[in-house]
């Protein structure tokens, strides 16, 4: 009887498991998807100028992150937070960062740039693993280096071809892997950490606003009503995806989700090359060849063990666009 009711507990404890590991893979799948189709969302908004649809997502999404923690009796929890003077100054340094990867991401789909952006974050988890290293003290494997290493071959190879580094793409990578690593040493929730970062800068880009509708340029409100809607809604835009991340990164392993994050960027390469036409020169074609061999021979060498003793990725770590 006894042997039984194990037998029984331990199969209703299996179902759980797997349920819970099936809501956190497809929640998992919506962030990715989410942030690999951002750029038919921006895209939309580009008769509109950069600046105004950056200082828009910032508002708005300000907006919306503290009426979600308001709901949810949460607002003393950021008033301390932002009292704490540690804290506030990583979360002001988080925010100059999120807010020039935005800036770049919006303005490089805007301007025709989606495969380089695409690229971008194909080599932000490399990066990230870098300064692991660099400043938290995290070992590298043999297989993590020699994927470190052939990417940054790739790249360094692609730079020469173009005259240049490929500014874009590591630019985008370097100040999403810079905030992931800011975002890792302050350690709050998602929800909180992006209503402190915009609120730090909502005041700055209100403002900027207040003067481009002031002087005539304003594309708030000025006949495109979809547009208009669409900027007012880049906060939930932003917001959404960054919720679904944080349910699957409790629910998952490190693994998994290192394997569903490249869903993003290539939908973004898709979109870039079958939709929007844009070329696929010769120098990125290398870059892409080697960052994406590199990706593959680190997930395929992430094993069982390492990922069940892993902490589950931090959302400010690998949070997108």
């Amino acid at each position: 009887m006894e042997k039984t009711r194990e037998s029984s507990g331990a199969q209703s404890g299996d179902h759980s498991a797997s349920k819970v590991a099936r809501l956190g893979t497809l929640a998992a799948f919506g962030a990715y998807s989410m942030w690999g189709l951002f750029p038919l969302y921006w895209k939309r908004l580009a008769g509109i100028d950069p600046l105004q649809i950056l200082a828009h997502r910032i508002v708005w999404a300000a907006v919306f992150t503290l009426g979600i923690l308001a709901m949810a009796g949460r607002l003393k929890g950021l008033v301390v937070v932002i009292r704490n003077g540690r804290r506030a100054a990583a979360l002001a340094a988080s925010a100059v960062l999120v807010t020039m990867n935005w800036g770049i991401y919006i303005w490089a789909v805007n301007n025709g740039h989606v495969t380089e952006s695409s690229l971008g974050y194909y080599i932000n988890p490399l990066l990230s693993v870098a300064l692991g290293t660099l400043f938290l003290g995290e070992r590298l494997d043999l297989w993590t280096r020699w994927a470190v290493g052939f990417a940054s071959l790739g790249v360094a190879v692609a730079s020469v071809m173009l005259g240049g580094p490929p500014w874009i793409s590591l630019s985008l990578a370097a100040s999403f892997a810079l905030y992931g690593y800011v975002k890792k040493r302050v350690g709050l929730d998602p929800m909180t950490g992006l209503a402190a970062e915009t609120l730090f800068l909502a005041p700055v880009a209100l403002a900027y606003l207040v003067v481009e509708h002031v002087s005539g340029r304003g594309s708030f409100g000025a006949g495109d009503h979809v547009a208009t809607f669409m900027l007012a809604f880049s906060g939930v835009v932003t917001a959404v995806p960054l919720l679904c991340f944080a349910s699957a990164a409790n629910k998952i392993t490190l693994t998994r989700m290192g394997f569903i994050q490249f869903i993003s960027p290539s939908c973004q390469l898709a979109l870039s090359l079958f939709l929007y036409h844009e070329r696929l020169t010769l120098p990125l074609a290398v870059a892409f060849s080697t960052v994406i061999i590199a990706v593959a021979l680190y997930a395929a060498t992430r094993n069982t063990k390492e990922a069940r003793g892993s902490s589950a990725p931090d959302a400010g770590a690998m949070a997108e666009d």
